[in-house]
């Protein structure tokens, strides 16, 4: 953590929810210092914005498109807990890291110290949240299966990820032993329960065999 408190922005077209989480942050004046996000050329990028996902599901892609390619801010996707797939679109998009709505206060400070200091030691149970790293699952693990709940074949996956199929049916073998299932109806019934489904065209076909709600990466 830095000496200084960290500058945090919140963008929720929530008011109650912006609200709220500045509430929360700004009793901790030591550690965090709420400051409102750049609006113009020039404004100072916050150290840690934080990303209500709801703004997705209105359309509102180009903030977080600025904030993810444009700004030098760590950004925290913060997920609903009945739509992952928001959060998994946010993660796509190039998030740094994600935290629920309904977090405590210490694990909210724990994820904003976190997303800062670069996922450091210390900080297991932010690292957590990351798809896929309860179970032990790869960065390219986790790739791959979100391609898979997407309902591409190897060889669509093998291209897009730009591995051979070879490489793909490896990966594919030790992320089933990790999640511990034996098939691919298998594998995408977990990964789009645990918020690696994708609303990219064929997706919900995929979703809709295996008796669940569409959700996304």
């Amino acid at each position: 953590m830095t000496s200084q408190p960290l500058s945090v922005g919140v963008y929720s077209p929530q008011e109650i929810v912006h609200e709220g989480v500045v509430a929360i942050l700004s009793r901790h004046p030591d550690k965090v210092t709420v400051v409102r996000l750049p609006s113009v050329p020039g404004d100072p990028d916050p150290d840690v914005v934080l990303y209500d996902v709801i703004a997705l599901l209105r359309g509102d892609t180009a903030t977080l498109s600025y904030l993810v390619e444009m700004s030098t801010s760590k950004v925290l996707a913060v997920g609903r807990d009945l739509r992952p797939d928001l959060v998994c679109r946010a993660l796509a998009s190039g998030v740094d890291g994600f935290f629920d709505l309904g977090v405590d206060e210490k694990q909210l400070l724990t994820a904003v110290e976190a997303a800062a200091s670069g996922w450091e030691e210390g900080a297991e149970e932010a690292k957590a949240s990351r798809l896929g790293a309860d179970v032990g699952l790869s960065e390219r693990e986790v790739e791959v299966l979100t391609l898979i709940a997407r309902g591409l074949p190897n060889q669509q996956v093998a291209a897009r990820l730009f591995l051979s199929i070879n490489s793909v049916k490896t990966y594919v073998r030790t992320a089933y032993r990790k999640i511990g299932v034996e098939s691919r109806s298998e594998a995408v019934g977990w990964a789009i329960r645990h918020g690696f489904g994708s609303e990219e065209p064929g997706t919900s076909e995929v979703v809709r065999h295996q008796g669940l709600e569409p959700r996304t990466r």
